[in-house]
């Protein structure tokens, strides 16, 4: 576990990220990471979302409750988003498909963690850490669908929690 801020990430205002959230979260996927140095686990993630809500910034990460990482989630009153350049993708890949109940995916991918705030990990790979508080959570419903078609998504009916962070620290490569 490396400590401290990896070298070449440095700290910026979330205003100032430059990265389109769309290709970043949609396409080039991201890691969801909730636990500090002593016991934590990620997963890949292709939903979420960055914004601005009750008078702060904000991301959003969704987790089925089947996860692993969802009791991390569920443990922690924080959680890190890092998004990679290409050349890490098979790692997301492999943090995607294995579980953490069955395997260290650092030691699996050669991702190095380290604490990004006090009882949160992060990856010294990634080019863009963001670090949250979680500020909310909120179940998804299906109720709430207006587009039948989501439903589709969930046909195990296994739906999402959606956990809100306020954004309180930014690395960027």
């Amino acid at each position: 576990m490396t400590a401290g801020q990896p070298d070449g990430l440095r700290e910026i205002r979330p205003e100032d990220i430059a990265r389109n959230a769309f290709g970043s979260i949609g396409t080039d996927w991201m890691l969801v990471t909730a636990g500090g140095p002593g016991s934590w686990n990620t997963m890949t993630a292709a939903w979420g979302a960055m914004g601005h809500l009750w008078e702060r910034n904000v991301c959003f990460a969704f987790v089925r409750p089947r996860r692993h990482t969802f009791s991390f989630m569920e443990a922690c009153a924080t959680f890190s988003l890092s998004f990679f350049p290409p050349e890490w993708r098979k790692a997301l890949e492999y943090c995607g498909t294995h579980s953490g109940r069955d395997t260290d995916k650092a030691a699996a991918t050669g991702l190095e963690p380290f604490e990004v705030i006090e009882g949160c990990v992060a990856f010294t790979q990634a080019d863009l850490v963001i670090a949250c508080r979680k500020i909310h959570v909120l179940d998804i419903d299906p109720a709430g669908f207006i587009d039948d078609s989501i439903a589709d998504l969930y046909p195990e009916r296994d739906y999402h929690r959606m956990y809100v962070g306020e954004v309180v620290r930014v690395l960027e490569r």
